[in-house]
């Protein structure tokens, strides 16, 4: 999964859906901030999840399916919560890495570069998010 780094355009509209998010969520009820604190985190937890069974990889491990069924459901999982909560461009990419872990053959590495899937871009988006709740 590895792969190019979001373009400064990238960034920028990100940011953009960042901006909208954070002033909807400013409306929000306390409860709402809360949920979307605790998703942005559990991102957080599965970059590092993730980066930890890539590195086993590296290291030498045997591929595990049930690892990377494990890997697949949480990804996919976040990416629902993400997608109720308003912040849909970190669901898509969460949603992608659901699915390449679900078989990672099925998506054409080009594309997953293009998509902006990699797991520092993943946690950068979703620090910059907390980082937004915090200021409110």
């Amino acid at each position: 999964m590895s792969g190019i780094e979001l373009s400064v355009a990238d960034w920028l509209a990100l940011l953009s859906h960042l901006k909208k998010w954070l002033s909807n969520l400013s409306r929000a009820g306390e409860a709402r901030k809360q949920a979307s604190k605790q998703a942005l985190r559990d991102v957080i937890k599965a970059v590092r999840e993730t980066t930890v069974y890539m590195r086993s990889l590296r290291e030498g491990d045997d591929k595990s399916l049930d690892r990377e069924r494990e890997l697949s459901l949480l990804w996919t999982e976040l990416s629902f919560q993400l997608e109720d909560l308003g912040l849909h461009k970190l669901a898509k990419r969460c949603h992608l890495t659901g699915q390449y872990w679900a078989d990672p053959e099925s998506l054409e590495q080009e594309f997953l570069q293009e998509a902006g899937v990699r797991l520092d871009d993943i946690e950068r988006l979703a620090r910059a998010s907390l980082n937004g709740l915090k200021k409110m």
